[in-house]
């Protein structure tokens, strides 16, 4: 899997969790002369806006087909605004409002404000004060950053587990490579996004350390963020092409070939930003 970090515009975001999959559309904010004509969206939120923050002049946002569920709602908004920055749909430098996002997703903007504070400390935005949430920009040179400790961390451990496992344990992620190649298919990058996650989550987590498992899943998160100015996200023929190096590599860790895993782990983690 070469992290070429490529992303960008898409419409339609999935979640990931069920019934909001086609439920998340991010709109797309006021920009000055939308503001000039101060109307008030319609269908006031119960929680309305943090004090301070603006929203008026912001056009009116039909409700999405499926309205996110009740249950661990800040979860789904989270994985859906996850998801939104991977497929480019919340653009780099624009500013979101947590009121009419809020309405997007059929909730108050509470979960909304939530889910964003949580990017923020992820490093994915920044809170803009009386007005929301600006995504980030982030430029070639970051991502190879996060690429290259990514490998830093990963190479290694890789290394180390394909001495040490047993081909029997390796076996077991065969359903979670072959995940990989199915949402790939799909050309869905927040789809891949999330099943290449996961492949590496229980591939690591076979150290038996929590810890390195929670840092190199946050560095890997992040690393899927498409730079600013981002021409179009990652080809369908990429993703499977990445894919496949799953499953590859899981053949040669079964079989115990070290030379084998050590070319394909390299190439895996090759930066091509």
């Amino acid at each position: 899997m070469k992290h070429s970090a490529q992303g960008a515009a898409r419409t339609g975001v999935g979640t990931g969790t069920g019934a909001a999959a086609e439920a998340v559309r991010i709109p797309v904010q006021p920009g000055a002369a939308d503001r000039a004509r101060g109307r008030a969206p319609g269908g006031a939120e119960p929680d309305g806006p943090a004090r301070g923050e603006h929203t008026h002049g912001e056009p009116p946002v039909p409700r999405p087909r499926a309205l996110v569920q009740r249950s661990s709602v800040r979860g789904q908004i989270l994985d859906a605004l996850r998801s939104a920055l991977v497929t480019g749909e919340l653009r780099p430098g624009e500013v979101y409002s947590a009121p009419v996002l809020g309405e997007r997703f059929g909730v108050s903007a509470t979960p909304v404000r939530e889910a964003m504070q949580q990017l923020a400390l992820e490093g994915a935005v920044e809170v803009v004060p009386n007005r929301g949430f600006r995504v980030l920009e982030r430029g070639d040179r970051e991502l190879a950053e996060l690429a290259e400790v990514r490998a830093l961390i990963e190479v290694p451990v890789w290394l180390r587990l394909a001495r040490t496992v047993p081909a029997e344990h390796w076996a077991e992620l065969r359903p979670l490579a072959e995940g990989t190649v199915r949402a790939a298919s799909s050309g869905c990058p927040a789809t891949y996004a999330e099943a290449d996650r996961a492949f590496h989550r229980a591939a690591l987590a076979l150290a038996g350390n929590e810890q390195l498992v929670r840092v190199a899943g946050d560095v890997h998160r992040r690393a899927q963020w498409p730079p600013a100015g981002s021409p179009s996200v990652r080809g369908r023929a990429d993703l499977v092409a990445d894919a496949h190096q799953h499953t590859a590599l899981l053949d040669a860790l079964i079989a115990g070939d070290l030379d084998v895993v050590r070319a394909l782990v390299g190439d895996h983690f090759t930066v091509t930003s």
